[in-house]
């Protein structure tokens, strides 16, 4: 297995502070900012994963600006303060950039610490509408946002013929945003939202919420939050009796929610963001992947991968470390393609199109539903 080339902040800090000024003139440092612990701690994994390929790449072809990249990462554990003292820690390193952000709620507060510092930074996974009036111009979404995904889900689960629905949240900036925009949406389309249900992370029984699907009987339950909790959500569901359609938002796109929910995730659906299997693009990386790892990438890997080559085309572009050059080249991506398809931006620095898709539940793994 490849050797990452990995140094923490802290650890970054302190090599610094024990006279290794060669680091930081002979590398140029960019920031990672993902959960590396905690219950979303595989999809933080796997996005460094794909970042180091790209670094690896990069590196091989000389590096950017004349000099060598490597990574600093930061751990937000997918909460909000947590992720405040990672994204201080990767500012105090210095990076000239920073590529990551998987859950909304833990990169909504990092926003403001980045544009302070303005720092440029490309948001490769939350995809709130939440982050957008906090955005001080700096961070660049390159996943679809939440009303994108929402705008999915009703126009598929309308053709399955569903007219009521029960949406189930956590609370949290990504799950809330994405329920709230789904109701919105469903309703508009002149159907029935039956109720929408928030739910602590973490829970283990769902029975009250379970009963009252049962009791209501929807045609639909939409899950707007991670997988950890809806694999669990889905599996009491089915064992309930729930013979309707269950759906899930792309916070439940891992293989793993088959782990989880077990012969209850067959038939499930999955709004969610271009995954490598589906990526034809992607069959290298794929296989370097897999060479480097010992695994297949995650749901999130061609978007991390995608961030670093955008931030490292836009540095090359630039042909400075100078932030307010960086994030100029940036605003001016036109079509830029890597793995997950062109990358141009709106004029509130989100993606300027849909990259959903449709995946259904069949033989313990994701197929595509929409094709």
């Amino acid at each position: 297995m490849q050797t990452l080339k990995l140094l923490t902040a802290a650890g970054l800090i302190g090599l610094a502070a024990m006279g290794s000024g060669a680091i930081a003139q002979e590398t140029m440092q960019i920031g990672v900012q993902v959960p590396t612990t905690g219950s979303e701690a595989t999809y933080g994994q796997d996005m460094i994963n794909a970042v180091q390929i790209a670094v690896d790449e990069i590196n091989a072809e000389g590096g950017l600006l004349g000099q060598q990249v490597s990574l600093v990462t930061g751990d937000t554990a997918c909460d909000p303060q947590q992720s405040v003292n990672a994204a201080s820690r990767l500012v105090s390193a210095n990076v000239v950039g920073v590529v990551g952000g998987y859950c909304s709620g833990a990169t909504l507060p990092t926003l403001q610490i980045y544009g302070d510092a303005n720092i440029p930074f490309i948001i490769a996974a939350a995809n709130s509408t939440q982050l957008i009036p906090e955005n001080p111009g700096n961070a660049f979404m390159i996943n679809s946002t939440g009303a994108d995904q929402a705008a999915k889900a009703v126009e598929f689960l309308s053709a399955q013929g569903a007219a009521t629905l029960t949406i189930v949240n956590q609370g949290d900036a990504y799950s809330q945003d994405l329920a709230t925009l789904a109701s919105e949406d469903w309703t508009a389309a002149g159907n029935e939202v039956v109720s929408i249900e928030t739910v602590n992370k973490g829970e283990q029984d769902y029975s009250a919420i379970v009963t009252k699907i049962r009791s209501t009987n929807p045609d639909a339950v939409f899950w707007t939050a991670y997988y950890a909790d809806g694999g669990l959500l889905i599996r009491q569901l089915r064992q309930s009796g729930y013979q309707g359609i269950i759906a899930v938002g792309d916070g439940s796109n891992s293989p793993q929610l088959f782990d989880i929910a077990g012969q209850a995730a067959e038939g499930v659906f999955a709004f969610s963001n271009p995954t490598a299997d589906f990526l034809p693009q992607a069959a290298s990386f794929t296989e370097t992947y897999q060479e480097d790892y010992g695994n297949a990438p995650g749901p999130y890997a061609p978007l991390a991968y995608d961030g670093m080559k955008l931030l490292g085309w836009a540095i090359a572009e630039a042909g400075s470390t100078d932030a307010d050059a960086i994030i100029e080249v940036l605003r001016s991506a036109d079509g830029q393609e890597w793995l997950a398809g062109p990358i141009s931006f709106t004029d509130v620095n989100t993606l300027a199109r849909s990259n959903f898709i449709v995946l259904k539940g069949e033989g313990g793994a994701w197929t595509r539903a929409d094709e």
